[in-house]
């Protein structure tokens, strides 16, 4: 099988990376929500080899992020798993998500119900991610986000660029405290979160 590319996933690693290595480096276990292509799987795991870096994704999109594991043959990136956030998860429980460029592509309702479901899947003081375009105060950071924002409804209504207030408000409501809102390229943030 050709493996799935994103070039996004190119651009952004390295300042994501970055993150991750100060708010993960004493996480044990990640859930990647939303794997897409597998590519970040594939990079974030060989630059942090002490975290278990575990892929999840709809069950049509399997396929590609295994032919990115398989290539890379890393021992800590275990079989990707099928999860959809609007059925009932895994029992496992982890002490890191990550998730990039979903919430946009999301029905609000499957956001709401993402940030649900994390309170049975994050262990005490687990550490939430999430990298993607945000509006402030209802709001466009930029003109491109705006333009993202009209391409994304084109694709479909339900889909847009998401309020920060508003996607804070359903962390809160599960025990998530904002750590750090960070700036980075192409008009987007990364959030980060901590259970308490």
């Amino acid at each position: 099988m050709i493996k799935p590319h994103a070039p996004a996933c190119d651009r952004n690693r390295e300042p994501i990376l970055v993150v991750l290595r100060k708010h993960f480096a004493t996480r044990r276990a990640v859930l990647e929500i939303g794997s897409g292509t597998g590519q970040h799987a594939v990079y974030f795991a060989a630059a942090l080899p002490h975290l278990t870096w575990q892929t999840s994704e709809l069950e049509e999109n399997l396929p590609g992020i295994n032919a990115w594991l398989s290539e890379a043959q890393l021992p800590n990136t275990p079989s990707p798993i099928v999860l959809d956030v609007r059925h009932p998860w895994p029992a496992e429980r982890y002490d890191a998500v990550f998730s990039a460029n979903t919430l946009h592509i999301m029905h609000w309702s499957e956001v709401e119900q993402l940030f649900a479901h994390l309170q049975s899947a994050l262990a005490k003081d687990a550490v939430v991610a999430i990298y993607g375009p945000f509006n402030y105060r209802g709001r466009f950071t930029s003109d491109s986000n705006r333009a993202f924002d009209q391409w994304l409804k084109a694709r479909g209504p339900h889909m847009a660029v998401r309020d920060f207030e508003n996607v804070d408000t359903l962390a809160r409501s599960c025990g998530l405290t904002l750590l750090d809102d960070i700036d980075m390229p192409a008009n987007n943030r990364l959030l980060v979160w901590r259970k308490v």
